[in-house]
Order: structure tokens, then C-alpha cells, then sequence
């Protein structure tokens, strides 16, 4: 999806008032050829087609070449403090863009980052992005679904299922997909006043869409599922039904309680309870909400009652670190819905440019001598 530009007047209402200063002074005293080099200071994974897009529509309407220069591949690890990309061209159509593309960057790369690292914790669970809801805004919306969808690329290319799609169809071509996917919400369980009923209603209104429900609305997650799947055996012993564990942080999932939560775990994944390493750890693993001694104690309940092939769909929470806990767990999870591959701190994705050459010199401010590139030959 090509950004289209925005005119000469937003930009510079949009951008950082020095730089439009700046425009006006260089434009007065005469052009250079400057090379940006841009970085940020954590490891990442490359991202930057977003701000290249957007970059060379900017050249395009302004009648520049923007030349850019990407030292990694997009989807591979770049260190802190490596540049993601050199960009030059003239400093008067270069000046006031830095704001702007910086943007379009920072975020993406550490998206990306995150979805690599919760879809190689997990690489045999399939995952679907959920991050629409929690974007301000259609910018941040699609900077955040192409940055997960390029970490995803990267864990698929080492044989992990990653991202296969995501809830809305906006974005979805970044995963390949024609459509968004899902369901159900909790709202209409509550119109339906029975999740029982709800799956009846989808299923008469989608019967060619497998189903997936959601089981916490009432609290009674394992009654629910197993109440789903009686109606419907044919579906669930082909494999087309998906119940969906969202119980609320604030209580266990039915039937679970502390010392219960703790012997399904030990039934199914001895030890696991012996490596937590933090309070968090351990309420990942048998606390309230969707532990990893829930979704155990949901495959026992439906594999009791002959529907072994009835997926289980797992959300709230699922943060790198919750997917790494959750497969020390060995927790049998089918997929994951997921909006948390954004970054909890936004500090994290704050990038950086600087100017390291001015009419082919190099020359960068003290501190940044790391940014200049390797001299050829």
C-alpha cells in the first residue's frame, strides 16, 4: 500500500518547526547533497518499507531523487546503533521530512521485533494479529500490522507457523490474506444471552465458515465449549470448531482454582512450576485470566469428552513473554489472538537520524562517529 504524499503545507505543519527553519536557511544560503543515516538505539528487526514508500512519493511530487540505501534486508535483526538506512538527496527537499519519516519507521522495526519473538517462542501455534483496536488511529493501525506481518515472515523463514492473518480487512494483505478473520465478540453472546445460542446464529448465517467460539462470557468456559460442541459433532470432529479462552484477569477459568490450577499443570507439564522465574511468570502459569494451567485444564475437558480435534484459540495478554512462559508450559495452544506484538513502552520505538556527509564529506557530531559509513575499498 503506497502512502500517498502529503502537500508541502501539512508536512510542514506536521513536522518539527527547526526543520522548517532550516529549509528556509539552506534554500537562502545554497543547497547540499546530504546522507541521513538513521537508526534506533535497541535491537530490532529491519521494517522500513512504510517510510521508503512514503519517502519516494515525497521525491516524486516534490521532482527530487531521494536516494536510499537499505544495509539490511527488510525482516532481518539489526543491532542498537546500526543504521536501518541512508538516505540523500538535497537538504532544501530533505530537511523538513525527518519528523515525519522517523514516524513511519521506529514503530514498525519494533513491532516487527515482537511479533518475531512471540511467533519463535510459540512456532507450532498459528497466530492472528488483533492490534486494530488498540492503534490510535489508521496511521498507527497500519505501521503496526506491516511491522507484525514482517517479524512474522522472518519466524516463518526459521519454520515457525507465525502470523497467518489478521481480524480486520484493511491490513490484511500484509499477511497475505484476502480478508480479516474472526468470528464472534463477547457482545453478541450477550444479544444472544447464550453462547450456545450465538454459535447457532453464526453458523446459520456463515454454515460454510468454521466456528469459533468464545467461551468466558458467563464464566462457565468448560460447560460452554463442551455445550458448543454437542450441538454440533459433525463440525468438531472435523476439526471446525475453535473455542476461545479470553476469561477475564480477574477470576479463574471454571473449575480452576489455585491448588487445582497447580495440579493440572503438574499433570501435564512437570517442572514447568520449578523454572518460573517472577511473580508474573507464575500467575502466567497457574494465576487467574488465561493461564497456561487453563488452557490445559480446557484440552483435558475436551479430549474427556471425544473432541480432540476442537482447536483451542488463546488470547489476552500474549506478549513475548507470556508466549515464551506459555511454551515452557508446553501449553496446547492451536492459536493465538494477539494485539501485543505493539510495544508496551513507546520510548522503545523512537528512531534517529543524522546527517554523516554533506556534499560527499563525512562529517557527524561527536558521539555519532558510529553512524559514518565504512570507507569502499
Amino acid at each position: 500500500m503506497t502512502p500517498a504524499p502529503l502537500s508541502d503545507s501539512d508536512i510542514a505543519a506536521r513536522t518539527d518547526a527547526y526543520f522548517n527553519r532550516t529549509r528556509e536557511i539552506v534554500a537562502k544560503f545554497g543547497d547540499a547533497r546530504v546522507t541521513y543515516a538513521i537508526f534506533l538505539r535497541r535491537p530490532v528487526v529491519s521494517a522500513p518499507s512504510i517510510m521508503v514508500e512514503w519517502l519516494q512519493s515525497v521525491a516524486r511530487a516534490r521532482g527530487q531523487d531521494f536516494q536510499i540505501e537499505l544495509p539490511h534486508k527488510e525482516g532481518a535483526w539489526v543491532g542498537a546503533g546500526e543504521p536501518l538506512a541512508y538516505v540523500t538527496g538535497s537538504f532544501v527537499a530533505l530537511s523538513d521530512l525527518e519528523t515525519l519519516a522517523l514516524q513511519k519507521i521506529g514503530p514498525a522495526c519494533v513491532a516487527a521485533h515482537n511479533a518475531y519473538q512471540m511467533a519463535m517462542a510459540l512456532p507450532n501455534a498459528a497466530f492472528l494479529a488483533m492490534e486494530a483496536r488498540h492503534c490510535a488511529g489508521a496511521e498507527m493501525q497500519e505501521i503496526m500490522a506491516y511491522g507484525c506481518a514482517v517479524g512474522s515472515r522472518a519466524a516463518q523463514a526459521e519454520g515457525a507457523k507465525g502470523f497467518i492473518g489478521n481480524a480486520n480487512d484493511w491490513t490484511a494483505h500484509y499477511f497475505g490474506a484476502p480478508r480479516g478473520y474472526g468470528t464472534m465478540p463477547h457482545a453478541l453472546i450477550g444479544y444472544a444471552n447464550s453462547t450456545l445460542r450465538a454459535a447457532e446464529m453464526f453458523h446459520e448465517t456463515f454454515p460454510d465458515e468454521p466456528l469459533t467460539v468464545l467461551v468466558d462470557y458467563f464464566g462457565r468456559e468448560v460447560t460452554d465449549a463442551l455445550e458448543v460442541c454437542h450441538r454440533f459433532p459433525d463440525l468438531a470432529a472435523a476439526g471446525r470448531i475453535s473455542v476461545r479462552l479470553d476469561t477475564h484477569g480477574g477470576r479463574y477459568l471454571e473449575g480452576l482454582g489455585p491448588q487445582e490450577s497447580y495440579a493440572v499443570l503438574e499433570r501435564n507439564a512437570p517442572g514447568a512450576m520449578r523454572r518460573y522465574r517472577s511473580q508474573r511468570e507464575l500467575n502466567y502459569l497457574i494465576g487467574t485470566g488465561v493461564s497456561a494451567a487453563a488452557i490445559w485444564k480446557m484440552r483435558e475437558a475436551l479430549n474427556e469428552a471425544g473432541f480432540g480435534a476442537v482447536k483451542i484459540v488463546a488470547s489476552s495478554g500474549f506478549g513475548v513473554e507470556k508466549c515464551s512462559v506459555m511454551a515452557d508450559a508446553k501449553a496446547p495452544i492451536d492459536v493465538v489472538g494477539t494485539g501485543s506484538f505493539i510495544p508496551e513502552s513507546w520510548s522503545e520505538t523512537y528512531a534517529t537520524a543524522d546527517i554523516v556527509a554533506y556534499d560527499g564529506v563525512p562529517r557527524v557530531k561527536i558521539g555519532r562517529e558510529f553512524l559514518l559509513r565504512p570507507a569502499k575499498g
